[in-house]
């Protein structure tokens, strides 16, 4: 969401802001639209200070004995003048917010540009690739071999993109969301929250996927949406709130089951468990203030980076491209793991910083001691990581020419000190 005085100032700034995301200037249309309102809403003002005088002079004339007809029909000719222009003021201000909640926000000035993700430029890439003395497999080839990942008997539940996971993979799925919770909260200072699964219109508009991207989702019967991200609802707890600068940076994490519906990815990553309807993520999430925002991102960025390092994946980070930087992001860095089944990256993590586009959509201030007025928080959010990709690395990056598959040591743990995955598991 952006300030509209901003945008009265700054035209061509924005125009340029939105030329680098595909879309036309709008800054001339947005400001007259803006201006039309605010005439409108000067007239209503004038008009009810009329109304007001007129209503005090007809109180006058009954006193004194005087007709006040014409008053009286002054007052009546004035509130339909104002029902008229309150119906007006009110269709142009949600034509107004309905353009502005519609636009992306704006990229920082250091983003690359670029069409799409091919144009997305690496930042550093971190350990060596496995080396195998035989063709390293799919995950869900390896899965199904060894029984545990039924994507048959996930279809006649549900339907296509969802998976029954069992025994050791089943566990180890388990183990990583568990390794990922104990990193955040014990080593990289995130407070741990188990939040709704379940929330509402207003809460979806205030991270940006309404009123957009609503068919990415799944929405219940009763109006309430299944979150397609923790995100949602961790960023969501500072809503309509002013903070005190004091408390400043709040940092949570959640790990908790996302749902969507991949609108759109028809064709797309059909086999195994790279784009289900259903996966679990662990969500990173930071309210800071708006001088911190830079160094939050390369902070998040390394907290999800420490994950894959612990287990041992190698991994790449990218800077994305304008073109395919997110709705609500003024930079990203994914992070893309290693596959060898694959022999490609394939995305693991988005870290983001979305500025104070969010925090403008849920009314998110902040307040700092002895200063006047509140300005609005810095937030960012990020994968650390995904659990079921994570998954997906681990079975094959450690698989074995058996079908078996070893255990990362830092996940063993969590296992009671289990080193192989097998068919006997």
């Amino acid at each position: 969401m952006f300030d509209l005085r901003w945008i009265r100032e700054n035209p061509e700034t924005f125009d340029a802001g939105m030329a680098r995301r595909g879309i036309a200037p709008m800054a001339k249309s947005i400001i007259e639209m803006d201006v039309t309102r605010r005439e409108t809403q000067t007239q209503l003002q004038e008009l009810q200070t009329r109304r007001n005088e007129a209503s005090k002079s007809i109180g006058m004339a009954k006193k004194n004995g005087e007709s006040a007809d014409a008053l009286i029909a002054e007052v009546a000719d004035i509130k339909s003048r104002m029902t008229t222009l309150e119906e007006a003021e009110k269709t142009t201000g949600e034509q107004l917010e309905g353009i502005l909640s519609g636009l992306p926000n704006l990229l920082r000035s250091d983003i690359p540009d670029g069409a799409d993700e091919s144009d997305n430029v690496c930042l550093r890439t971190v350990g060596e690739l496995r080396n195998f003395d035989f063709e390293p497999k799919q995950h869900f080839e390896i899965g199904e071999a060894l029984g545990f990942m039924d994507f048959e008997a996930a279809a006649k539940l549900s339907g296509a993109r969802f998976v029954v996971m069992r025994s050791g993979i089943a566990r180890l799925h388990r183990a990583l969301g568990q390794f990922m919770m104990d990193l955040h909260t014990r080593e990289h200072g995130y407070t741990e929250v188990i939040p709704p699964l379940l929330v509402r219109d207003q809460v979806l508009y205030g991270t940006g996927q309404l009123p957009k991207f609503g068919e990415d989702s799944f929405r219940t019967e009763d109006g309430l949406w299944l979150i397609p991200t923790a995100e949602v609802p961790l960023t969501n707890m500072v809503a309509d709130s002013i903070l005190d600068a004091a408390e400043l940076p709040i940092r949570v994490t959640a790990l908790t089951p996302c749902f969507r519906s991949e609108a759109g990815s028809a064709g797309k990553d059909t086999r195994g468990m790279l784009r289900q309807h259903q996966f679990e993520k662990t969500e990173l999430v930071s309210i800071v203030h708006p001088d911190e925002s830079d160094a939050e991102l390369e902070r998040m960025t390394g907290c999800a980076e420490e994950v894959l390092k612990r287990l041992g994946l190698s991994y790449r980070v990218m800077v994305l491209a304008s073109g395919d930087t997110g709705f609500g992001a003024q930079r990203t860095h994914d992070i893309e793991v290693w596959l060898p089944g694959q022999k490609a990256y394939r995305e693991i993590s988005s870290c983001s910083t979305c500025g104070e586009f969010q925090a403008r959509r849920m009314k998110a201030r902040f307040k700092t001691a002895g200063e006047k007025g509140t300005s609005f928080v810095h937030t960012l959010n990020g994968s650390g990581v995904a659990v079921g990709r994570c998954l997906i690395a681990v079975v094959e990056n450690y698989q074995q020419a058996d079908g078996s598959i070893a255990i990362p040591e830092a996940l063993r743990p969590y296992l009671g000190g289990l080193e192989v995955i097998s068919a006997n598991d």
